[in-house]
C-alpha cells in the first residue's frame, strides 16, 4: 500500500512539474492573456453587486515607456538586475521586522511577484510561498530578466479592475504606455502597495512624498538585460 501511494505522488510530482515547464516555456513566447487575479477580482465585484471589469492590454517591452521599468524598479525592487529571483536582505528584513508586530513591504522581488500573479493565488500559506518560489526559479532559468519585466509590466494590477502599463495609461493619464512621462510612471509605480486604495492621480500626500522618493531613486537606475 506504502508503495503504491509513493508511486501516485511521485507520479502527480512529475505531472506537475511537466505541466509547469510547459507554461513556463509557452508564456516564454506567448502574452499571458489572464491571470488568477483577475477570476478572483471579478468573482469579488460578483459577489458585492459590482459590475464584474477587467481592462487588461497586453504591449510589448519595447511600447513601453523605459520610465515605466526604472519606476517599477526604484519602487518594488532595487536589486533586480542583479539578483537571481530573491532578495535574501529584504527578506530577512521583512521577517524581523513581521516578527515585532511590523510590516515592512517590498519583502518580495519584481521576479516573485511575477510568479505569483501569473501562475498563482494570492493569500499567505507555507504553501503557496513554496510554489511561489519553484515558479520564481523556473522563470529566471528559462525568461530571464527582459521578460520577466515585460510579463510583470503587462500583468500587475494596477488599479480596481485594472491590469499592465496599457490599461493603466490609459485609465489614470489617458495615453498609451510609451508617452508616459518620468512622474506619471513614478505615480502608478506609488500606488503598488495597494492600487485598489490609493490614486496615481489627486493623490494623497503620502502618495506624493512616494512619488518624489521613487522620481529619485530612478535616476541611479540603469538598465542593462
Amino acid at each position: 500500500m506504502l508503495r503504491k501511494i509513493f508511486r501516485f505522488l511521485w507520479k502527480c510530482a512529475l505531472w506537475f512539474f511537466g505541466i509547469s515547464v510547459f507554461f513556463v516555456i509557452l508564456f516564454k513566447f506567448v502574452p499571458v492573456p489572464f491571470t488568477p487575479l483577475m477570476g478572483i477580482r471579478a468573482l469579488e465585484q460578483k459577489q458585492a453587486g459590482k459590475e464584474m471589469t477587467c481592462s487588461h492590454d497586453w504591449v510589448p517591452l519595447e511600447d513601453i515607456s523605459v520610465n515605466f521599468q526604472k519606476a517599477v524598479i526604484a519602487s518594488e525592487d532595487g536589486t533586480f538586475l542583479s539578483h537571481n529571483g530573491f532578495d535574501f536582505k529584504a527578506l530577512q528584513k521583512a521577517y524581523k521586522n513581521n516578527s515585532r508586530g511590523r510590516k515592512l513591504k517590498g519583502g518580495s522581488t519584481i521576479s516573485q511577484q511575477t510568479a505569483k500573479n501569473v501562475f498563482l493565488w494570492q493569500g499567505r500559506s507555507y504553501l503557496r510561498k513554496g510554489l511561489e518560489a519553484y515558479f520564481t526559479v523556473l522563470i529566471e532559468i528559462f525568461w530571464g530578466k527582459e521578460r520577466i519585466m515585460e510579463v510583470y509590466l503587462n500583468s500587475i494590477e494596477m488599479g480596481d479592475g485594472v491590469y499592465g502599463v496599457q490599461a493603466a495609461s490609459q485609465y489614470w493619464y489617458s495615453k498609451d504606455a510609451s508617452q508616459v512621462s518620468k512622474r506619471e510612471a513614478a505615480g502608478i509605480a506609488a500606488i503598488l502597495p495597494n492600487p485598489r486604495k490609493f490614486k496615481a492621480t489627486n493623490s494623497s500626500a503620502y502618495i506624493e512624498r512616494r512619488k518624489g522618493r521613487i522620481m529619485k531613486h530612478m535616476n541611479y537606475v540603469k538598465l542593462d538585460y
